[in-house]
């Protein structure tokens, strides 16, 4: 697939059928879409900020039970500060939510049920089952229902998702220290479902077996968990997920049949062993520039341009939802 460069019209999406679960969006274009924030915390913050840069994108307003958050969200970036996220129907035609996971599918839900389209941050749901009632909702409703793994985005634009040739083994790393964030749900949920989303955009084939590892030191949950998925074609797939390392590590190996690709996405380095080039690395932007230093502004400025133009969006329901289903299954391992 070639990456949409940020700021321009979608390109042509040769894999729209692939997405599936994304009805007919609407397509009546909107010259402004009117965007609010559900959740204020850090990530709301950051959703805002984008949307507040964007020339089609009306921030009008922010919601949290904590007041002092909405208010200072909307005193930053503008809008109006509400105490709860009902209050923002009937102005907004989209809203980003950003709370803790646990909220995810009620919100989402009820947004999209009085026709609001919205980029729920990942998880897009704790549950199968609340995943798919999202994705009927957007279906029937012909609503937008973008979910936030914007770290494949990053990947996408090196082109690595477009090579022909699937993986024989992956190994990734995502740790770092423990920020007292997203502590509802377990380490799966809350850092390595952006490699599951990542690995299940590689791999060709489906799991056969799951094993896991986890220990806690912060919070109720597992705070760190090694899992290794093995898939039917006899490939694998090695993961780290922690958020109670002393340093920060973001890392990426995937060993092909003619060559390995590895990428250290905190050092912003690439190494590549296969015959084929990468279409763009950190060191040489290559037109992806945007993407690689601003994966979640693309992701949103991606958002809006699927509602304005009625098409897809960048990650749909059905690929969330594929992601959710893989942490379950590895979250359940933990739990035997």
């Amino acid at each position: 697939m070639t990456p949409r460069a940020p700021g321009g019209e979608f390109a042509a999406n040769d894999r729209a059928c692939e997405r599936g679960g994304i009805g007919a969006v609407s397509t009546a274009k909107l010259d402004r879409v009117r965007v609010g924030i559900v959740g204020c915390g850090f990530f709301g913050n950051l959703h805002a900020a984008k949307y507040a840069s964007l020339d089609f994108a009306e921030l009008v307003g922010a919601a949290d039970i904590f007041p002092p958050a909405a208010r200072r969200v909307s005193h930053i970036h503008g809008g109006v500060a509400f105490e709860r996220a009902e209050q923002l129907l009937g102005h907004v035609d989209a809203v980003s939510i950003t709370t803790p996971a646990t909220r995810h599918f009620e919100l989402a839900a009820m947004f999209m049920s009085e026709g609001v389209h919205v980029l729920v941050e990942k998880p897009l749901a704790l549950e199968l089952n609340h995943a798919d009632e999202l994705i009927r909702l957007a279906d029937e409703k012909s609503l937008v229902l973008q979910v936030g793994h914007q770290e494949r985005y990053v990947v996408e634009s090196l082109g690595i998702l477009s090579r022909d040739v699937a993986p024989i083994a992956i190994e990734t790393q995502r740790a770092g220290p423990f920020t007292g964030r997203a502590t509802d749900v377990c380490a799966v949920l809350d850092l390595m479902i952006h490699d599951l989303d990542i690995i299940h955009k590689m791999m060709r084939s489906d799991i056969t077996e799951v094993t896991a590892e986890g220990r806690s030191l912060h919070s109720l949950r597992a705070d760190e968990v090694t899992a290794k998925l093995t898939f039917v074609d006899g490939s694998t797939a090695d993961i780290l997920a922690s958020r109670m390392s002393v340093d920060k590590k973001r890392s990426m190996r995937v060993v092909y049949p003619d060559g390995v690709i590895e990428v250290d996405f905190v050092g912003r380095t690439t190494r590549n062993s296969t015959k084929a080039p990468l279409t763009a690395t950190f060191e040489q932007a290559n037109g992806h520039a945007g993407v690689l230093n601003d994966p979640l502004g693309y992701g949103i400025q991606s958002f809006i341009e699927s509602i304005r133009n009625g098409l897809p969006p960048r990650v749909s329901g059905p690929e969330a939802r594929r992601a959710l289903q893989t942490a379950l299954r590895i979250t359940e391992r933990l739990a035997a």
